[in-house]
């Protein structure tokens, strides 16, 4: 696994192994226990590009359609936050909802890629929380005010290798305050991972450390502060962030 760190004023890349960190790049060489570090999001995007309604037991729960293509829109690289960082309830609603999601971590500079090219240009995966203002964006009828409050985007806590992951057979799962909320599968999914690269990269050009976000299956809900809430994404890992 690969993540992002803080060491006093260093700010470093590492391979995680249990608890140690293998530094890289300014830091080669170095090993450090976790706990020593904070952990900060994996990546550093330019764009977090979202993808509305992309499991079909989340399109039988409010019965919509299945989309014909994939319904996109985007969150501002301001709104990230990392594993343990706080996500804030703003004051102008009066509703904040939690949605599990696998993320997908660019690693190349990309544009017009093939979906059998897709691999080529990812770092992996990570987990993310596309947290939403619900009742902004039914006031709104579009999503950008409901998606893009600073700390709107929790992720991490780290990357894993595209290598190492199926990404149709990935269980994702969200607790809040330890109750399990949602709990589906990637297998679910409508659009797969492949064919939105090969969507999403004819419309505009990925960068280094952009992330899409590939959908949020049932079971979505609200949170509160005080709240503790959890994206569990098999293989990956838990991402952690309390309300406030």
């Amino acid at each position: 696994m690969l993540g992002r760190f803080r060491y006093r004023d260093e700010i470093f890349y590492g391979n995680v192994d249990g608890n140690k960190v293998f530094g890289k790049g300014n830091v080669e060489g170095k090993i450090f226990e976790l706990s020593e570090l904070s952990i900060l999001p994996p990546s550093v995007p330019t764009k977090i590009v979202c993808v509305g309604l992309n499991y079909h037991d989340h399109a039988v729960e409010v019965n919509m359609p299945i989309p014909k293509e994939p319904v996109l829109f985007l969150k501002p690289p301001s709104a990230v936050i990392g594993h343990l960082d706080k996500i804030v309830y703003p004051r102008m609603s009066e509703q904040v909802d939690f949605e599990a999601e696998l993320a997908v971590v660019i690693g190349k500079r990309c544009k017009n890629i093939k979906r059998k090219k897709a691999e080529d240009v990812m770092v992996g995966y990570t987990c993310f929380n596309d947290v939403t203002a619900r009742d902004l964006q039914r006031k709104d009828r579009q999503w950008t005010r409901a998606k893009s409050f600073d700390t709107f985007a929790p992720m991490g806590p780290f990357i894993v290798p595209a290598s190492l992951i199926d990404p149709e057979k990935v269980r994702i799962r969200s607790r809040v305050n330890g109750v399990t909320r949602q709990d589906s599968c990637t297998s679910n999914l409508i659009f797969d991972i492949p064919y939105l690269l090969e969507f999403i990269s004819n419309i505009m050009t990925l960068e280094v450390g952009d992330i899409i976000a590939t959908g949020t299956p049932p079971g979505v809900g609200s949170l509160h502060p005080g709240d503790i809430v959890e994206i569990d994404i098999e293989g990956i890992g838990i991402l952690k962030n309390e309300v406030v």
